[in-house]
Formats: C-alpha cells, structure tokens, sequence
C-alpha cells in the first residue's frame, strides 16, 4: 500500500471517528509514548533486559502501528507528503550509501 493511500485513511479516520486531530505538540508527545513502547519490547523481548510477565503478550506490531499512525497524524497536519519525502530520502540514501555498506566489513 502507498504511503500516500495510508495518509488519506488515516485523514478519513479522523474526519469520521476521531472527529479531529490532536494538535501537533499533543501528537509528538503521543508519537514519543509510542516509540517508548515499542523500545521497552525490543529491550526486553531481544535485548539484555528481562521480560516481565505482563510485557510478554504485548504485540510489537501493533506498537508499530501506534508509531506509524501518529506518524501519519503528524503529516497530514503539516502537510508533509510522506510518499515524496520517503522516496527523497531512499534516493538520497541510496547515493550515498551505495558503495559504503558492501565495502564495510563489519558488515560481512
């Protein structure tokens, strides 16, 4: 699915269920809870720490999904197109990186 599609279903959400947005400061706050989230489960599911009981039927996609949405809230309300800035970025990334990560031998 195109970011842009997500946008836009993200955007009729809110317009139809979520009556508006939450203004741009309450969804980074909300944006930084959910990326929280999901570090306590990577921490604690691949990482040194233990897990306790209650995290253990927390689902890491569904926090994902948390960050993902309000990352797509965070868009529309500035008008950012994620779809042109995703594909900048994945050029831009691509040129610079093209030879540095084949040649890295950590890497290997």
């Amino acid at each position: 699915m195109e970011i842009t599609k997500l946008q836009n279903e993200v955007d009729e959400w809110i317009k139809t269920v979520g009556v508006r947005y939450f203004n741009e400061l309450t969804n980074m706050a909300m944006l930084t809870e959910e990326v929280g989230e999901v570090a306590r489960i990577i921490a604690r599911r691949y990482g040194e720490q233990s897990e306790k009981e209650s995290d253990k039927t927390k689902d890491l996609g569904e926090e994902l999904a948390d960050v993902l949405f309000v990352t797509l809230c965070l868009a529309n309300q500035t008008g950012t197109n994620l779809q042109e800035a995703f594909d900048k970025k994945m050029k831009l990334k691509t040129d610079r990186d093209k030879d540095r990560h084949q040649n890295n031998e950590k890497l290997k």
